[in-house]
């Protein structure tokens, strides 16, 4: 398995989980096991999660992911309805509504996105900003976050991909783009 399709139990360690909840993995499956969770929805086991068990929202949602991962009712990159998805994420020196820009300005798009076909839906400049990606067959959302002044980071989702495989590819694809944006945004004169 790549390092783009890891599991989120190779991501969160043992130890850090049961450091935050007071449980590893095995007693967290163990537990949701005892419950019933292979016949409850992603939703209704974050859920009890956060009620009946007493974990954070963020770690309820990373059990219940890990959990569906390790029983066979999610793969990697898959989202709780079924749907295919990745992600990806880079800290730049560059205020926020730059970073918005890069992506709604064709002619600043070209220089670190050269082969993409993006058609933006959306934009709320330093806010967010949704687009259509190859025709449509999938999407991408843009989400930037303001660390300071001059300093944001940038999330990106890309969703409806047909499958594992896409995920695999687009995982590496955005990382080696989002590298190339930060390197535009952060030195506007390289050429990328």
């Amino acid at each position: 398995m790549s390092p783009a399709a890891r599991k989120i139990t190779e991501k969160l360690s043992d130890e850090a989980l049961a450091g935050a909840t007071g449980k590893g993995w095995a007693d967290w499956f163990a537990l949701l096991d005892a419950w019933g969770a292979t016949e409850r929805g992603h939703t209704e086991i974050a859920r009890h999660l956060v009620e009946a068990e007493g974990v954070s929202g963020w770690h309820a949602q990373s059990i219940t992911v890990g959990y569906e991962q390790e029983r066979g009712l999610r793969e990697v990159g898959q989202s709780s309805t079924g749907d295919w998805q990745v992600s990806a994420s880079r800290t730049v020196n560059a205020p926020a509504d730059r970073c918005t820009a890069a992506f709604a300005d064709e002619a600043l798009r070209r220089r670190w996105l050269p082969d993409g076909e993006l058609e933006v839906r959306t934009h709320r400049p330093g806010k967010s900003l949704t687009a259509d990606w190859d025709g449509g067959t999938s999407r991408i959302e843009v989400y930037p976050t303001p660390k300071g002044d001059a300093k944001t980071q940038i999330g990106l989702g890309h969703t409806k991909l047909p499958d594992a495989d896409a995920v695999a590819a687009y995982k590496e694809f955005r990382r080696e783009r989002l590298t190339a944006l930060k390197t535009l945004l952060e030195d506007p004169g390289s050429i990328v």
